[in-house]
């Protein structure tokens, strides 16, 4: 006996959710404002931005780095410390947000006076909200992931870019041989 994963319609995200429907406009409109904000370092935001991508196995996002960060020195050194951020060399602001990040996402019970202190020392309270707006953002796409419906159309790392207006595109490849 075979079990099938029900396809959607393409004029659904998700059953009962209408592409271009008021829903997906608000949540476009709410990464659009997310991914504009510019207060954080461009390397913490990709750093947390692959570590929602890890904890939630997003097939899609950990195939994209963003062209901030590579600009910034983003490389896969750095990425492949993620996973074990609270022993690596990463600067103490890096782990701090990668501990909010985990907070958010796994343990929010961590989300306490310690962890408010530690984010205080290195962040200012525009910072912190936006790093857990990129939480946020970054972890929308959940059901996607749940559902296996968020590879990549591409074969190697690749990069991520985003318009004035938030909208993402999608260049080639992150690194050159």
């Amino acid at each position: 006996m075979s079990v099938q994963t029900p396809r959607l319609a393409e004029s659904e995200l998700t059953p009962g959710v209408a592409v271009n429907g008021p829903l997906e406009q608000a949540i476009a409109n709410f990464a659009a404002a997310v991914v504009n904000a510019k207060t954080v370092d461009p390397l913490i935001t990709e750093l947390v931005r692959l570590r929602c991508a890890q904890t939630h196995d997003c097939r899609l996002c950990g195939s994209l780095r963003n062209q901030e960060a590579l600009d910034e020195g983003f490389d896969e050194i750095m990425q492949r410390k993620i996973a074990s951020y609270e022993s690596s060399d990463f600067s103490p602001e890096i782990i701090a947000a990668l501990r909010l990040c985990d907070a958010m996402i796994l343990t929010p019970a961590d989300a306490d006076t310690a962890l408010k202190e530690e984010l205080q020392r290195y962040f200012s309270p525009e910072q912190i909200a936006e790093i857990c707006l990129d939480v946020m953002k970054w972890s929308q796409q959940k059901a996607l992931v749940a559902l296996r419906v968020e590879a990549p159309p591409w074969d190697e790392v690749t990069v991520l870019t985003f318009d004035k207006q938030g909208n993402p595109g999608f260049g080639g490849p992150a690194y050159k041989s």
